[in-house]
């Protein structure tokens, strides 16, 4: 029996503007006008015989209809898009692009790179860096690792790796320092800060350590360059686990304190539902996952300073 489907471009149209909810955004995403956009959409609610739209004060929600058909239209493009890609150049080729933030990629995924490149040597990995969470659908990207709470919609998720936080410094600064026995006495020292929620506020209260002021310091974006200047002796960080393991692995930082403060985040692994068991793709999905279980087992390691 031959399938009964709209015309594509109105699906596409459809999707974009429900994902947006706005047919101006829709245009600008596939480059089309506005015009354009409200005649497909206007068409398809013509086939259909149901309005996908609710429009309220210059603003769109979804009708009952279009909630209905919403997920499954997304989804159905995901599929499409991703077994295109799959059989794009770039799969045929052998490379894998990974995009991940720039934090993780220095102070942990690159540094492992050749491990993956020793097990298969026969893939070639690319790596992006950035913040936002990709499209997979418009993006060539193979797989995202992300921070968060692993809620992001229309993607496959994989948890990888949780995240606790603890003071940490250059051994070189603490040695020719004021002496460090109590946790008050970190106050005595330069104090780093990054833009993630839990801070030293957080650490110093569960380390029974009250009425203090800690906004002075040092602060800086982004949680690597703060692993950083801490090597370099600027400060004390608080270190987040995973960044800061192969400096204190190394001996180039030192964790100060046992107290530390469990993150409600973490690291995740994403990807298009469409590709997600592709055989390059699950090898880079199983070798960070063993990767991620090696990093956490490492974190039980006393890695702290011993006071002379």
């Amino acid at each position: 029996m031959a399938r009964q489907l709209p015309p594509l471009n109105g699906l596409k149209a459809f999707e974009a503007a429900a994902r947006h909810l706005s047919f101006t955004l829709a245009a600008e995403e596939l480059f089309v006008t506005q015009a354009a956009i409200s005649h497909q959409v206007k068409g398809l609610e013509d086939i259909l015989g149901e309005p996908l739209f609710r429009r309220i004060n210059r603003g769109l929600l979804l009708s009952e209809a279009g909630q209905t058909l919403f997920p499954a239209v997304r989804d159905g493009l995901d599929t499409m898009a991703a077994a295109v890609r799959q059989l794009s150049d770039n799969s045929r080729t052998g490379y894998l692009t990974v995009s991940t933030l720039d934090s993780i990629a220095s102070a942990w995924l690159v540094p492992r790179l050749g491990n993956f490149r020793e097990r298969h040597p026969d893939l070639d990995v690319r790596l992006t860096m950035g913040d936002a969470l990709v499209d997979f659908t418009r993006d060539e990207v193979d797989l995202a690792i992300r921070y968060g709470r692993g809620d992001w919609p229309g993607c496959k998720i994989q948890f990888l790796m949780s995240e606790e936080i603890f003071p940490v410094a250059s051994p070189d600064m603490i040695k020719n320092g004021p002496p460090i026995n109590h946790p008050r006495d970190l106050l005595q020292y330069t104090l780093l800060h990054d833009i993630m929620p839990e801070g030293w506020d957080e650490w110093f209260i569960a380390n029974d350590v009250a009425d203090v002021t800690t906004k002075g310091g040092i602060h800086i974006e982004h949680s690597h360059i703060i692993v950083q200047a801490a090597m370099a002796g600027q400060g004390i960080a608080l270190g987040r686990s995973v960044l800061v393991r192969d400096a204190l692995a190394t001996g180039r930082l030192v964790r100060l304190f046992d107290g530390s403060v469990k993150i409600g985040y973490g690291y995740y692994i994403a990807g298009a539902p469409g590709t997600w068991d592709n055989p390059r793709i699950k090898a880079m999905r199983t070798w960070l996952e063993e990767e991620a279980a090696l990093t956490q087992q490492d974190q039980e390691i006393d890695f702290r300073y011993e006071v002379e």
